[in-house]
């Protein structure tokens, strides 16, 4: 940080590690039901199989809360015992992960290998930062994260397409 506290830079590198892994297995989340949806189940006493729930932000309302619930424990447990911080070690660098954040695996040894990788991660996770936001832009507007834009009417690029000298994009 601008002010050369240590432990402030190592908790905002932190933070956003974190957000970038979160991040990426959000992106992952909405890219993969589009081509593979589990068969079975989601919840059997309710009957709600895991075709049944639609993509992206819409999947929010079927799930049942008990649902949502086994998922905050499930993060919880793995914050508070596998991924707990360390202030003796690097900024997202666990004790009981390895590569890839993987719980339990073999680290990086070569400190050039492992500098690499984390300027990678940090890069990666930037930009899946952006493009989950994107994503969650385009489905709340258009109803899918790979939205049919004809479908938004509203959008303010609409304003003059039926106007006097308007023409397709040429190039």
């Amino acid at each position: 940080s601008k002010d050369g506290d240590v432990g402030a830079f190592k908790r905002r590198r932190a933070t956003e590690l974190k957000h970038g892994r979160v991040s990426m297995l959000a992106c992952m989340g909405y890219i993969v039901p589009e081509y593979f949806k589990f068969p079975g189940y989601l919840a059997p006493k309710a009957d709600l199989a895991f075709a049944d729930v639609p993509n992206g932000l819409a999947a929010i309302s079927k799930v049942p809360e008990a649902g949502w619930c086994q998922w905050f424990a499930f993060v919880g447990a793995l914050e508070t015992n596998i991924f707990a911080s360390d202030a003796s070690r690097d900024p997202g660098d666990y004790a009981n992960a390895g590569r890839l954040g993987l719980p339990f695996a073999d680290g990086i040894d070569d400190p050039e290998k492992r500098k690499r990788s984390l300027n990678a991660e940090l890069a990666n996770g930037r930009l899946a930062m952006m493009a989950i936001t994107g994503m969650f832009f385009q489905d709340g507007l258009t109803g899918s994260a790979w939205g049919d834009w004809a479908l938004y009417t509203d959008s303010p690029l609409r304003a003059f397409e039926n106007e006097l000298g308007v023409q397709d994009p040429v190039g």
